[in-house]
């Protein structure tokens, strides 16, 4: 067999150790970029992409006048240099004005850049894929053990360590790495010593979107630049500055190494794994070590999120409500089937966003993977449809026991970290659970999902759906907001604000979060459930990473602080799409201007700001 032959494993190896090589080159710049701003970066991949389309665009440009291997590195030096100064470009325009913005609307802030940039792309560089050049005396490949691998591989094998040891090198014998070191450590106390903190961020954001433009233009001569480099490669790199600890770079290039590794051999012995290999390492690494392989806690606990308000300040809930289920019942009168068909997505989704407020601006508990329980929801009602003929209303509780089932058992790992490490895990639970509905096709169709997932007769019409979406939501909701004006809802409080304090007085704080886990978990199966019958179908896209950004960007636009905020925000985000997608091809930038202006604009999120707003004039 092949894969028994010395020869083979050997190349083997030698590509795992070429592709980590190019992974910590990029995730070095992310792990530098959040040690010190803390910053979760998703326009990472995006600075990424644009060094691999200069380098491919610039380079071949330079070889015409001087054909040479000093040119073609000259031109890669180049092109992460041009990168470099982009991300300073976006550090002062953007990131500097929401530094005391809540973290999560600085990750919003950041996904707004990426669906700027896809676009800014296609219009600078054009849609087609551009392959680089090979670079001058490394076009034949070596023979290793009478086997030929190709010699830039090589190359990058040794880039890797050189580019740890440069970083090293300016961590360690330089101020600005000693500040950069310190600021790692404690940001705070950095501010308070007197340092520049704009500067130092600014040079933070250099030294990162370099190391990310240099990552993707190191590729031009293995692949060809292409607008979905972005997205696959930002995963990857979050999960090898999680698993080697935030702000680690000796962690990151140790993570980087077993991933490569995990990917070269892993596809041998599990051909299936190609999905999963990398999330279920991040899984397991932090279950036995919460905070990475050289991580640290982080100082002052860092909840990553904004408190909701225990109670509404306006006068007259009763009314407004009454007031809510009025024009809810009375919106079939004036809407057409279209409107009545968004109106319904837009019901169905408040209700997701809702259930992450429950984590989020109740207990602390910042999800990136909270699309893991509304697409077992939706699977959990077509499956039973599918496999057992049951009717809409025994397949929606059964969807909805399953997103708890799978929340309870995410959650006794999940509610064991902190920040963004749990954060991750939750990101991880659902890249896990999208493998399986992806690849397990037997059981779940695949990429081709499940169809004729279909309400029951009596609930067919778009009028009688959205009434019944209409009062599953707002039932859901009122029981949601019950059990945050509880006791149990208080002691989440408690445990956001200061854990310590909260276990100190006898909380059981992971317990509780544990229990919350489960609660908001079951209400997003909820809305999964409604959803798959609306659509008539289920795919694996319902628990990919897109769906729980839209949680999230519905969340915070609508205001984390507030009730109705996700409604609002769900209405808005789908307000933007319908809006903006059929007027021009270039609504990713369109839609990606929005929400960078609404983060600027509104920075506790649309009702958030006018709450605020209202109470200052009053």
């Amino acid at each position: 067999m092949p894969a028994l032959d010395p020869a083979f494993l050997a190349v083997q190896a030698l590509s795992g150790l070429s592709s980590a090589s190019s992974l910590f080159i990029t995730a070095c710049g992310l792990t530098i970029v959040f040690g010190v701003t803390r910053i979760v970066n998703f326009a990472h991949g995006s600075l990424y992409m644009i060094g691999a389309y200069t380098a491919a665009t610039l380079v071949p440009r330079l070889l015409e006048l001087s054909f040479g291997p000093v040119t073609f590195w000259a031109g890669i030096l180049i092109s992460a240099i041009i990168v470099g100064l982009i991300g300073v470009i976006i550090e002062v325009l953007l990131l500097r004005r929401i530094y005391g913005a809540p973290e999560l609307f600085q990750l919003l802030a950041t996904f707004g850049v990426v669906l700027v940039v896809q676009d800014l792309v296609v219009q600078v560089f054009g849609p087609q894929d551009i392959l680089g050049p090979r670079a001058p005396g490394l076009r034949a490949p070596v023979e290793i053990l009478g086997r030929r691998f190709p010699s830039y591989e090589l190359v990058l094998i040794a880039a890797g360590p050189i580019v740890l040891g440069l970083v090293w090198l300016l961590l360690r014998k330089t101020r600005f790495g000693v500040l950069v070191r310190a600021a790692t450590q404690d940001r705070d106390m950095v501010a308070s010593l007197g340092v520049n903190q704009a500067l130092l961020f600014t040079g933070t954001l250099f030294l990162g979107a370099f190391l990310a433009g240099l990552g993707g233009a190191l590729q031009i001569p293995r692949v060809s630049a292409n607008t979905g480099m972005d997205l696959s490669i930002i995963a990857e790199a979050f999960v090898v500055t999680v698993v080697g600890g935030m702000g680690s770079v000796p962690g990151a290039f140790l993570a980087a190494l077993i991933i490569g590794q995990l990917q070269a051999f892993g596809i041998l012995i599990f051909p299936k794994s190609t999905l999963v290999v990398v999330f279920l390492l991040m899984a397991v690494v932090l279950a036995i070590r919460p905070y990475g392989f050289f991580g640290r806690a982080e100082i002052g606990g860092g909840t990553h999120a904004v408190g909701i308000a225990s109670r509404s300040p306006l006068p007259g809930r009763g009314l407004i409500l009454l007031i809510v289920i009025a024009v809810l019942a009375a919106f079939p009168l004036v809407a057409d089937a279209y409107l009545l068909k968004v109106a319904t997505e837009i019901l169905i989704f408040a209700l997701f966003a809702f259930s992450l407020q429950l984590l989020i601006g109740v207990g602390g508990i910042v999800s990136f993977g909270h699309a893991a329980f509304f697409g077992l929801g939706a699977y959990g009602a077509a499956l039973a449809v599918k496999w057992y003929g049951v009717s809409m209303e025994a397949a929606l509780p059964l969807g909805l026991a399953l997103a708890a089932l799978g929340a309870g058992l995410a959650g006794a790992f999940v509610v064991r970290l902190s920040g963004i490490y749990l954060a991750m895990m939750t990101l991880a639970a659902a890249q896990i659970l999208y493998a399986v509905a992806f690849q397990w096709v037997e059981v779940t169709g695949g990429d081709n999902g499940i169809v004729g997932v279909w309400p029951s007769s009596w609930a067919s019409g778009p009028i009688p759906y959205y009434l019944l979406t209409a009062a599953l939501t707002l039932i859901t909701v009122l029981l949601l907001k019950r059990i945050i004006d509880a006791p149990f809802g208080y002691a989440l409080r408690a445990a956001r604000d200061s854990e310590a304090r909260a276990e100190a007085i006898g909380l059981k704080v992971r317990q509780h979060r544990w229990l919350a886990f489960m609660i908001a978990g079951a209400a997003a199966g909820l809305a999964g459930g409604i959803y798959a019958f609306s659509r008539g179908s289920v795919d694996p896209s319902l628990l990919g990473i897109s769906t729980s950004v839209d949680a999230l960007t519905m969340l915070l636009l609508g205001g984390i602080q507030t009730v109705v905020g996700p409604l609002v925000g769900a209405a808005a985000l789908h307000g933007l799409r319908d809006w903006i997608m059929p007027l021009t091809s270039l609504w990713r930038l369109l839609l990606g201007l929005s929400i960078i202006a609404m983060v600027l604009i509104f920075p506790r999120g649309l009702v958030g700001t006018v709450r605020d707003w209202w109470g200052a004039r009053a």
